[in-house]
């Protein structure tokens, strides 16, 4: 599968709405990780398949995950908007649907059930045989 890249176009519209001076241990290249983000969410893949190429897959998942709670993405998206560089209505589709094995009925097929309708006028569905109730007078 190819890489996905982020232009140097699309790189100058991100790079000043990025976090500047955050504490912690030195980082990984933002362009390689946000590369590394676009594309897992672009193919639908899991984030612990990310290609090497984009650096570990834990620090592409966590960076995620992190500037996703502080809402960084949707501060991005708007000041890309602002900018131009993207219409802010998108529209998302898939057609994979996962149904349950019983969704429609499962193994043993469909299964018939008496209308209440039915079930008051008609007789109940299991009644004393005669022999039982003989055995029970004696």
């Amino acid at each position: 599968m190819a890489l996905f890249w982020l232009s140097d176009d699309a790189w100058a519209a991100i790079e000043p709405h990025l976090p500047k001076n955050q504490p912690g241990a030195r980082r990984v290249d933002d362009r390689r990780v946000i590369s590394g983000i676009l594309h897992v969410l672009k193919s639908g893949g899991r984030w612990c398949d990310c290609p090497a190429d984009y650096g570990p897959a834990t620090t592409v998942y966590n960076r995620f995950n992190r500037w996703s709670a502080r809402g960084f993405w949707l501060k991005l998206l708007d000041a890309l908007v602002d900018a131009g560089a993207v219409t802010k209505s998108t529209a998302i589709d898939s057609t994979y649907v996962k149904a349950q094995r019983a969704a429609f009925g499962g193994k043993r097929g469909l299964k018939r059930r008496r209308s209440a309708a039915r079930a008051v006028a008609g007789r109940p569905r299991s009644t004393p045989s005669r022999t039982s109730s003989v055995a029970r007078s004696r």
